[in-house]
């Protein structure tokens, strides 16, 4: 796994290197721990309490979906769209913290002995995304 995970773990490196918009964040922000709360509005359940930087916070939801999923031709692209919209970010900061979480899950994944194979895809569409400077050359 060698040349993604490097280059994933030099992206984090960097990324870390010089932080922007740093605060407290959830941590583990995926669908499944966003809840309709009706009334209430929008729950985010489980935190961790983090501190970092705002982007780091939205890499997860990238990593969460099933392996057909995170690999369907134009979603990673889609969705980097409408997450940077939506949440007023960087595209290719988004995508560069993408890549540096998909890294670091696949290397969690590989230390509790799984497959790390969504971890693994989401890193390379990333990094594909951020070589070519738009996210036409996704896996397909």
């Amino acid at each position: 796994y060698g040349g993604v995970l490097i280059q994933s773990a030099a992206t984090a490196r960097g990324l870390l290197a010089a932080p922007r918009e740093v605060g407290v964040l959830h941590g583990d922000l995926h669908h499944g721990n966003v809840l309709d709360g009706g009334p209430r509005g929008w729950l985010a359940i489980d935190p961790k309490r983090l501190l970092g930087e705002r982007t780091f916070d939205f890499a997860n939801i990238f990593c969460n979906p099933d392996l057909e999923t995170a690999t369907a031709p134009g979603r990673l692209a889609r969705q980097a769209a409408v997450v940077a919209a939506a949440a007023g970010l960087e595209r290719e900061r988004l995508l560069r913290w993408v890549l540096a979480y998909a890294g670091l899950s696949a290397a969690w994944t590989l230390g509790d002995g799984d497959h790390p194979e969504i971890a693994l895809a989401v890193a390379e569409i990333a990094a594909a995304a951020l070589g070519a400077g738009t996210d036409q050359h996704e896996r397909h």
